[in-house]
């Protein structure tokens, strides 16, 4: 009974002490139910054959005549209780045996359990160094998200700016254009119109393209180039008679436009002049011969406006090709009538 007392304190106190989880104490304390009621029916049979053994003993003290068959009563019973005991001796050592497997079994799960809490722990350890690194890496993805979103914001205003201005340059583009447009049209009636000139001057001075007079379009100018032998004798600033009839039908002819603004200019040859007056060389030679083709100018054109006229000399230094003959000289010694149309209008029109 000491011992079976000492397997249960044992047992009692593994289970109250031992950590396992709800299932396999059940579990445990399932076996350790049916161990109890096993040892309990025991028990109370152990019980019953002690009291049938006292029975027996009373009988055979009150029925000593019946002593025989006591003994044989007495030798049954004992044998049976020597049965019954060693029936006992079996069920403690496989009580004992349960107990010692059931402990063991206990002590492994809570090893075991102990391994899986320490496992837990490194792994929830684990999980909060992750957890740490991942709120630190949203954190630094906020703050990526933030500067992206503050680009985007930017690069919303710049591309806003960008199409406003955009669409300022093309409001100006298209200004420009239609002033593009107006001042190649007004370019093109001022070339027509220059074309117009040239052929009036030609048709006016039809009658003196052979005697060294020409007209051509140059640059946007027309140029009324007359070689001195129809204009002047040699060394003289003095036009001569068939001079005189060229530049009264170009006078008529300027008249009638009055936005072109004309330009006479005189050349000579190399050929050095040597004047007794106040005309000493080619430069004084070639203004004064300039000169006296305006005054005729004016003089048989009354509606040309002086303002529109200018006169210049480039004595030797302007030819037209190289004073290397007498043909070449002939060339070079010429007055030129420029008639460049008035653009003023037209500038003032392209800066607004």
């Amino acid at each position: 009974m000491k011992k079976h007392s000492l397997i249960f304190g044992s047992l009692t106190a593994l289970v109250l002490t031992s950590c396992v989880s709800l299932s396999e104490h059940d579990t445990l304390q399932n076996k350790y139910d049916q161990v109890s009621r096993q040892y309990s029916l025991t028990q109370q049979e152990l019980l019953e054959l002690k009291e049938e053994n006292a029975s027996l003993a009373r009988q055979n003290q009150s029925m000593n005549n019946e002593f025989t068959d006591l003994a044989l009563a007495k030798a049954t019973a004992e044998a049976r209780a020597d049965s019954l005991n060693r029936r006992i001796e079996q069920m403690t050592q496989h009580y004992d045996t349960t107990m010692e497997n059931y402990i063991q079994e206990v002590a492994g799960k809570s090893r075991d359990l102990t391994r899986a809490q320490n496992l837990l722990t490194a792994r929830t350890k684990e999980l909060a160094d992750k957890e740490r690194e991942l709120q630190a890496r949203q954190q630094e993805l906020l703050q990526q998200q933030e500067q992206i979103n503050q680009q985007q914001a930017d690069a919303a205003a710049q591309q806003a700016a960008a199409a406003s201005k955009q669409a300022e340059l093309l409001a100006k583009q298209k200004v420009l254009e239609q002033q593009e447009a107006a001042t190649k049209a007004q370019l093109e009636a001022k070339e027509r119109e220059l074309e117009a000139v040239r052929n009036s001057v030609t048709k006016a001075l039809t009658g003196f393209t052979d005697k060294g007079l020409k007209v051509e379009t140059k640059d946007g100018k027309v140029y009324v180039s007359m070689e001195n032998k129809l204009l002047f004798p040699s060394a003289s600033w003095t036009v001569s008679k068939e001079g005189i009839n060229a530049i009264k039908e170009l006078a008529k002819v300027l008249e009638r436009d009055s936005t072109l603004n004309i330009m006479v200019e005189g050349h000579t040859d190399n050929d050095a002049y040597r004047g007794s007056t106040a005309v000493k060389d080619n430069w004084d030679l070639s203004v004064m011969r300039a000169t006296a083709i305006v005054k005729l100018l004016l003089q048989h054109g009354k509606g040309i406006n002086p303002s529109r006229i200018e006169a210049c000399g480039h004595g030797e230094f302007a030819p037209k090709v190289p004073n290397t003959s007498a043909e070449n000289k002939a060339i070079n010694r010429r007055t030129e009538i420029i008639l460049t149309p008035n653009l003023d209008k037209l500038l003032q029109e392209m800066g607004n």
